[in-house]
Parts: structure tokens; C-alpha cells; sequence
């Protein structure tokens, strides 16, 4: 579509006022979080419209760009249903808690079926026709219930009482979800769009480009680490494929990694900074709510299974891209892909500028175990105070020129609190459908069923019990951010492992997130692999494949999880420890069988197979079994079998000093 000069010059002050409305939304979120005098329902009443506002806001303004008439009017009427909703709803707060609980006016049902109407359909504009479809599809299970089959069956509820239960009740959209993601998770994620407005991501991978001029494979390497880094924070497998991998997937394939390879590299990587702590993709937070613990207890058991993931992994993109690169006549060089190459102290400098803030979370969270609240505002106080502090510094002490230099750091921290509300807003959105949609289910006695329908079908073995519950989470999970898929599944289907088999809590909770996460890459939906495909121009099904090759050990520690509980549950005794290193040497085993590119023994086929399949299942019997004795006769199984492989190369090259092949583990020539 044509623009004339005038339409252009509207629409960037649109684009302003949507920012400007943006920091204005921080800067009152802020506040409460240093004042906290504000209900804290009446709070996220408030955050949940005025967040709506800003996604409406940025999707009206790509609509009229497309010059999509439909689009336009249904954001427009969006938001006026969101301004009145919220509006009415502050206004009337007290008598909808206090008074009229339960029951509400005729006009209160229409206020509330409409907002429900423009959640459902943010919600379709979001994440697509799939899962908008398994939303409706609760919704009408909780009303029409009555005509369910067998043991799903329900008395049904009533239009009025699902509109209560939404919405009027300040349950549902308003639940306590939503009251965590408007409380705790959200300055995270302010904290993320800064660290991405002041050049942190930047920073991020220009030291990985530096560690990938060290070690031939470290191309690969590079992506896995700044897309774990930076995917810990966003909270959205699909979100952090496409800022890292607009990046790193071309990066690889310049360098010579197959498309394919490349996607699947960055979709795995992607979806495994979900699992690494401090932040884990904001779900750290909601398991320490849900569960009635601490933040720090959360942290400390993610630390040895994220470690076990990170290992598995960097050891099968090694591989993988040793494999790839072999012969390639590598150039990394950080000028290739910057304007200009920052000096070792430049470096540093940057460094401090972004660690200190960092520093100070860990800090206040781990240490002095401050509320995750006020833990997150000093962070993102921090942020603010070094992201402008050290290059006005620098600037003033390089005789710069100070006004230019603060004038460029204020569109920097304008992009940076627009960045923030952009990535928060989808997520406060799911969050908002799905919360609304585990209470209607939670009313009508779902988990319940759910969990009798498990031991039902798994015959009381509990084997066949984790296996579907694995399945379960993984269809639950829908390539939901991971909060939202972390939500579905707590409240599905961890109660029946806790219930019916008496699994840990904290074990059975760290089960189905990882399970649900992992519906990111599996095919289907597989939402961080379609990310990726589209960036690396690769095909589907081949990029699932490599995806699922080397994140195949995160497939098998949801279920160490259940069989090895110690692995999150002991805290950090010496046997936790033990468990994780013998679990990760079993990660080793199947990242090995299926990804190392050199000798097996013996070229043939009929050798090479059974090999490999000897190399899976002992690190899978090493990761899962439930017996010490047998997991680590698997490991010393893996570790023999790994020194005679090598045993030849090695004596080739000391003995004759020449060999026919390249080893991979090492990228030189025998």
C-alpha cells in the first residue's frame, strides 16, 4: 500500500504515542512496585488492561500499514471493550469483591462476555486457530458439560455463572496467574527489553563470536550459548528463536552448516534457555507460587538439570558442527558481522554495565531472598542507572559530546521499555485465556478426572503413567510461551502424578514443565522449529529431525526426574551431585550414540546401528534407571565403549602419525 508523506509522518507519531503509553504503563508499574499500596487484584486489573492496550495499539497500526479494513475495525472495537471493561470494572471493584459476589447485573454479563470475546480473539492473533480452537473448546465443555461422555461428564454451568467465573468473579482473566505475571514476572521482562535496548544482546553475541574463533565447532556453539542466555529471559520459545536466530541461523549457514542443521541447532538452543535458571523463562515464579515455596527452592533444584541439558547439548552441536565444518576454511571474525571490533577493555566494560544489574538479581533473590517483586524493580533500577551511567561516563571522559550521547541512550531505553511491553503483552494475554480456562476446568472436576483416568489407563504401572502424562503435557503444551504451558499442565496433570503415584511435588511439577516445553519441537506443532525453518529457508520435517537428534537426552530427564527424584529434590547434598553427574555421562551416552560422526568400530552399517543403539539405551538406563548400582554399570558401560572407539585414532596418530579420517571430538586430522 501507498503512503503519502502525511499518512507516514501519523503514523509515526502513532508509533510514538504507543511507546510513550508504554512507559508510562512502566513507570505506574514501577511505582506500585516500590509503593505495593494498591489491592493487588485491582492492580492486575489495571496491568491486564493497560498491557491489552499496547498490543492492540501495535497490531492496529500494522493493520492499518496493510491497509486491512476488517483488521482495523476489530482492534478498534477491541479496544474500546478493553478501556470500558477495565474502566468499569476499577470503578465498580468493591461491590463486584464485596457485595454482589456470585451474581452480577444484565449489563455486567454482556461487559463480561464481550471482554472474554476480545481476550479469545487476541489470543487467535497471537498463537493461531489451534489454540484458540482448544480454548473454545473448554469454554464450551464447561457450559454444555451435561452432555459429555462417561466420566467427563458434568452438571454444566450457565452462561452467567461462566461469565462470573471468567471474568466478574475476579477469577478467571483476573486469577492468580495473572496476578503473578502482573506482579513478578513482567519488570523481567521490562528487565529483558532494556538489556536488548542498550545493546546487551549485541554484547551477548559478540562474545560468543569470540569463543567460536577457539574451537571449529564454535559457530554452533556460539548460537546454543547467546540463544540460552537471551531465551532464560523472554519466555517464549518462538519469540527467542526469532531475535537469536534472525542472527545466528544465518551466521551458521555462512559459515557452512546446512540449513537444516542450522534450524535445528537454534530450535533446540531456544526452547533450553526455558529450563536454565535464574529466570526460566518466568516459570521459576509461578512453581514457587503454585507450590507455596520459596523462589530460591525453585532455583536450586532447576541448576543440575539445566547443567545435565546444557552439557548433552553443547556436546551434540560439537559434534554435529565438526561434522558440518569439516574442511571449511572458517572466518568468524567479529567485523564480519559489527561495524567495528571492541577491544578486550571495551569488552569489560560492557560486561560491567550489564553483569552489575545481573549481579544485583542473583543477589537480592538468592542471597538476601528478597520478594521476587522488589528483587526484579532493583534490577531493572540498576539496569537503568549503569545502561546510562557507563557511556555518559565514558562519554564525559572521552571529552564526547554528552547531550548527542544522553539524547541516543533515551531512544535506546524508549526502545527498550516499548521492547519490554511488546514481549510482555502476548504472554499477559495467553496467560489472561488460560487462566480463565483451568479455573472453568478446575470447577467442573477435570484434574480430578484426569487423574483417575491416568491410573485407569496406565493399569496402576507407573511406567505407562509417566509416559502418558509425557504425552499429555507435550499435546497441553501447544507451543504455549512457557508460563502458559507450565500453567496448563500444573494444573492437569501433575496433581494425578502426586495423587496416584506419589511422586515429589517439586519432582512432578518439573516433570510436566519440562514436558510441556518440549512441545516447542515436537512435530506437529513444533513452534521453535516453524520459527526457525522460516529464517534458515529449510525444510520442516528434516529441521525436526536434527532438533530432535540432539535434544534427545531433554526428552529422557523429565522421567530421571520421576525415577531419580534426588535429581530435584535433594537440595545440594553430595548425592544430588553424584545422581546429576551420573545423569549427565548418561546424556553423554545418548548424545553420542546419535550425533558422533566418526568410527564406530567399523564402517558397515549392520555394526555402526547396533553400536549406536548400545550407546541410547545405556545413557538412558544411566539417566532413568532407579537402581545406583545399575547406572552406573551403564556409565562405565558408555565410557569403555567410548576409549576403545577412540582407542584406533589415537594409536594412528601417535603410532604412524597419519590417519585416513578427521576426528570429529577434536575437528583436526588424525
Amino acid at each position: 500500500m501507498v503512503y503519502s508523506t502525511a499518512d507516514k509522518n501519523r503514523l509515526d507519531i502513532a508509533r510514538d504515542a504507543i511507546t510513550l503509553f508504554a512507559i508510562v504503563t512502566w513507570v505506574w508499574i514501577l511505582y506500585y512496585a516500590f509503593t505495593q499500596q494498591m489491592d493487588r487484584i485491582l492492580f492486575t486489573v489495571i496491568f491486564l488492561g493497560a498491557i491489552m492496550l499496547v498490543y492492540l495499539g501495535d497490531e492496529l497500526i500494522d493493520a492499518i500499514e496493510d491497509g486491512n479494513t476488517l483488521d482495523m475495525v476489530l482492534l478498534s472495537v477491541s479496544s474500546v471493550i478493553t478501556i470500558g471493561t477495565t474502566v468499569y470494572m476499577y470503578a465498580f471493584y468493591e461491590t463486584l469483591l464485596s457485595i454482589r459476589v456470585g451474581t452480577a447485573l444484565t449489563h455486567e454479563y454482556a461487559i463480561a462476555a464481550a471482554f472474554v470475546l476480545v481476550v479469545l480473539y487476541l489470543s487467535y492473533r497471537a498463537y493461531g486457530l489451534t489454540f484458540l480452537a482448544v480454548i473454545v473448546a473448554a469454554i464450551l465443555y464447561g457450559v454444555y458439560g451435561n452432555y459429555a461422555p462417561g466420566i467427563l461428564r458434568h452438571g454444566g454451568f450457565s452462561l452467567n455463572r461462566t461469565a462470573n467465573i471468567m471474568v466478574l468473579d475476579f477469577q478467571g482473566v483476573y486469577g492468580s496467574i495473572s496476578r503473578i505475571i502482573a506482579t513478578w514476572v513482567a519488570l523481567f521482562l521490562l528487565y529483558a527489553g532494556l538489556m536488548r535496548g542498550f545493546g546487551a544482546f549485541d554484547l551477548i553475541m559478540r562474545l560468543a563470536l569470540r569463543a567460536a574463533e577457539l574451537v571449529r565447532s564454535g559457530v554452533a556453539l556460539s548460537a546454543v550459548t547467546a540463544s540460552i542466555i537471551i531465551g532464560s529471559i523472554t519466555g517464549s520459545q518462538a519469540a527467542n528463536t526469532a531475535i537469536t536466530g534472525s542472527f545466528t541461523i544465518p551466521l551458521m549457514k555462512e559459515s557452512g552448516i546446512d540449513s537444516e542443521v542450522a534450524g535445528g541447532i537454534e530450535s533446540v538452543a531456544s526452547t533450553g534457555g526455558q529450563i536454565m535458571p535464574p529466570v526460566m523463562g518466568a516459570a521459576a515464579f509461578v512453581m514457587a507460587s503454585l507450590l507455596g515455596i520459596t523462589y530460591l527452592d525453585v532455583l536450586v533444584a532447576g541448576l543440575i538439570p539445566a547443567a545435565i541439558f546444557y552439557g548433552s547439548v553443547i556436546i551434540a552441536v560439537h559434534y554435529t558442527g565438526t561434522e558440518q565444518l569439516r574442511g571449511q576454511d572458517l572466518d568468524v571474525a567479529v567485523t564480519n558481522h559489527f561495524d567495528e571490533r571492541l577491544s578486550r577493555r571495551e569488552l569489560a566494560i560492557q560486561g560491567a554495565r550489564f553483569g552489575i544489574p545481573f549481579a544485583i538479581l542473583i543477589w537480592t533473590l538468592g542471597v538476601l531472598q528478597w520478594t521476587v517483586l522488589t528483587s526484579a524493580l532493583y534490577t531493572v533500577v540498576a539496569m537503568l542507572v549503569t545502561g546510562f551511567g557507563f557511556p555518559l561516563v565514558a562519554t564525559i571522559t572521552n571529552g564526547g559530546d554528552v547531550k548527542a550521547e544522553f539524547s541516543d541512550l533515551l531512544g535506546q531505553a524508549a526502545f527498550g521499555f516499548r521492547e519490554g511491553a511488546i514481549i510482555l503483552a502476548p504472554i499477559a494475554i495467553i496467560i489472561a485465556s488460560i487462566n480463565g480456562v483451568v479455573d472453568i476446568l478446575e470447577a467442573s472436576g477435570v484434574p480430578g478426572v484426569l487423574s483417575l483416568a491416568l491410573l485407569d489407563l496406565s493399569g496402576g504401572v507407573m511406567v505407562v503413567a509417566v509416559i502418558l502424562a509425557m504425552i499429555i503435557s507435550i499435546i497441553l503444551g501447544l507451543g504455549m510461551p512457557t508460563v502458559a504451558a507450565y500453567v496448563v499442565v500444573a494444573a492437569l496433570i501433575a496433581p494425578a502424578l502426586v495423587q496416584q503415584f506419589f511422586v515429589p511435588e517439586l519432582a512432578a511439577h518439573y516433570f510436566v514443565l519440562y514436558a510441556a516445553i518440549l512441545s516447542g519441537l515436537t512435530p506437529p506443532i513444533a513452534i521453535a522449529v516453524v520459527v526457525a525453518t522460516g529464517i534458515a529457508d529449510s525444510n520442516f520435517w528434516r529441521t525436526c529431525f536434527e532438533a530432535l537428534k540432539i535434544s534427545a537426552p531433554i526428552y529422557i530427564l523429565p522421567f530421571a526426574f520421576i525415577y531419580n527424584p534426588e535429581l530435584v529434590v535433594g537440595g545440594w547434598g553430595p548425592w544430588t551431585f553424584a545422581s546429576g553427574l551420573i545423569a549427565l555421562f548418561g546424556a553423554f551416552g545418548v548424545s553420542h550414540g546419535l550425533n558422533y560422526h566418526g568410527k564406530f568400530f567399523h564402517p558397515s552399517p549392520a555394526v555402526v546401528f547396533p553400536v549406536k543403539g548400545v550407546y541410547f539405551v545405556a545413557g538412558l538406563l544411566a539417566m532413568v534407571f532407579p537402581n545406583t548400582a545399575v547406572r552406573l554399570a551403564c556409565v562405565a558401560l558408555i565410557l569403555v565403549l567410548v576409549i576403545a572407539q577412540l582407542r584406533e585414532p589415537i594409536l594412528a596418530r601417535f603410532g604412524s602419525g597419519s590417519a585416513a579420517d578427521s576426528d570429529p571430538v577434536s575437528g583436526t586430522k588424525d
